[in-house]
């Protein structure tokens, strides 16, 4: 496995967002995961973006459990079987994959751990004006500026989700996109979906809803 996500990676620290739950720091190629145990789903991962070494591999990669935790604690193929629930990357899969070929082949596989997958409806993960589309701004934007960009992803973890074969399925999702201008991090206040026509603001913050009526609760910070 890889070191993990890097907050050195920009030109001002970012740290890897810390749940107020117990969660286990997995490290992978480029980016990190923070395992909840008792829901079985990531709390939060965080990725490096490179865009000027970006590589373009195709969909090419394998499913699998994380061998460094127990299966029991990772939600695996079970939850997704003839059903409409895609296995959702919380890191995309071509978030991580940049450097040398091997390297960016390593990511590309590391991406599909189970412990990186959430459990997304097929409309809302594959929507083009919903969780692709906002992962293509992001991505698209690294790639056409050469930007170095730090970009976090989670579920929403409620305690009212609807249980689904011994797996809790979140109603929510939402993701920070962060990168520097001259030196220094910025910020765009609420969460908003950002636009591919719109000026890219040096953070971007965006949640969106599968489709189960809820209120977006603020998740408070915790010491990892």
């Amino acid at each position: 496995m890889g070191t993990g996500y890097d907050p050195g990676f920009l030109r001002a620290a970012v740290e890897l967002p810390c749940p107020d739950r117990p969660t286990i720091l997995l490290d992978y190629t480029h980016f990190s995961v923070r395992l909840v145990p008792a829901r079985k789903l990531a709390a939060v991962v965080g990725v490096n973006i490179n865009g000027r070494e970006l590589v373009p591999l195709d969909r090419i990669g394998v499913w699998h459990f994380d061998p460094r935790v127990p299966r029991s604690v990772q939600a695996g193929p079970e939850v997704y079987r003839d059903n409409g629930l895609d296995r959702g990357h919380l890191v995309r899969r071509l978030d991580p994959v940049w450097g040398d070929d091997a390297t960016a082949r390593t990511a590309n596989q590391d991406t599909f751990s189970y412990p990186n997958a959430a459990p997304q409806a097929a409309d809302f993960n594959q929507g083009k004006e919903l969780w692709l589309g906002l992962e293509d701004h992001v991505l698209n934007h690294a790639a056409g500026h050469d930007a170095r960009i730090s970009v976090f992803t989670g579920p929403v973890l409620a305690d009212d989700d609807v249980p689904y074969r011994g797996v809790q399925i979140p109603r929510k999702f939402w993701k920070i996109a962060a990168w520097t201008m001259e030196g220094r991090l910025g910020q765009v206040d609420g969460p908003h979906r950002p636009q591919p026509d719109t000026t890219v603001s040096s953070m971007t913050t965006s949640s969106h809803r599968q489709g189960w009526p809820d209120r977006l609760e603020a998740a408070s910070p915790g010491t990892c």
